[in-house]
């Protein structure tokens, strides 16, 4: 994940970062208590978005809303680049809370916040 604009680099109210994906990566299955618009800039992608598995490629914008349980699943060949915005607000949580808080991001409250977004 790479920041592009978030309150941090000057006052915004929404967040925007750049997704790259290795070829065949994966990542944690998670939801966000907002709305995320994800643009595929490169590559492939299967997101299983509230068990139903969707398929992205480049050029595509998908909207994933709000508390959507999802897993990004990055194309076994090209790998996924995407840009994704987000109020600035967002937080993401595991319906698994064992899962632990993941080294890229802080506890806040029963809720997690990505060092990306902030």
């Amino acid at each position: 994940m790479t920041t592009l604009a978030s309150p941090t680099q000057g006052g915004s109210r929404h967040a925007v970062w750049k997704v790259d994906m290795a070829p065949g990566a994966s990542g944690p299955a998670h939801a966000f208590d907002t709305d995320q618009i994800w643009t595929v800039l490169d590559g492939a992608a299967r997101i299983d978005l509230d068990g139903e598995a969707i398929t992205v490629a480049s050029g595509d914008t998908l909207i994933m809303p709000a508390d959507a349980q999802r897993q990004v699943f990055a194309d076994a060949d090209d790998g996924l680049t995407a840009i994704v915005c987000a109020p600035a607000s967002t937080r993401v949580y595991r319906h698994d809370p064992s899962a632990g808080v993941p080294a890229v991001a802080t506890l806040d409250g029963d809720k997690i916040l990505p060092d990306w977004i902030a």
